[in-house]
């Protein structure tokens, strides 16, 4: 079951409750995160959809990994960790809903969770016809060049 963010409704859920949300976590992958801050402090979720690891989130303490001027922030997840995915991987999942989950076995060597015996992994599906609407009513995503200096 999705954790719900503190900024955003359910997927699927009642959309006058707020924005829609583009990524949740689970309640497993939270622990892990969890786990992950209180060894390392914050940390950072990224994207790239390139060869490798590409296609796995990969979980960086915050700071140690230089977000793009293209990228963008697709929303937070437990407590308050940035979620980012490259440009070119957004415009092909910008009308899915991701959930950051965790299965047992080897992460990628870059990522924070790999010597946990587990791995973040994407689950998704498509946004509802009403979530689309939300999500088009609204601003676009913040990209990595709005960042404040």
């Amino acid at each position: 079951m999705p954790r719900r963010n503190s900024d955003s409704s359910e997927p699927g859920g009642d959309m006058t409750a707020g924005p829609v949300s583009r990524v949740t976590i689970t309640e497993a992958a939270a622990d892990v995160l969890q786990r992950l801050i209180d060894h390392n402090g914050p940390v950072m979720f990224h994207q790239s959809g390139g060869c490798c690891d590409g296609s796995s989130p990969m979980c960086y303490p915050l700071g140690e990994f230089r977000v793009g001027a293209a990228d963008v922030l697709l929303g937070r997840v437990f407590p308050d960790t940035a979620f980012w995915m490259s440009a070119d991987q957004f415009e092909y999942w910008r009308h899915t809903h991701l959930t950051v989950d965790v299965v047992p076995g080897r992460g990628g060597g870059f990522s924070l969770e790999a010597p946990e015996g587990v791995r973040f992994v994407i689950r998704s599906r498509l946004f509802t016809d009403a979530e689309t609407a939300v999500l088009e009513a609204a601003p676009a995503p913040l990209r990595g060049n709005e960042l404040a200096g």
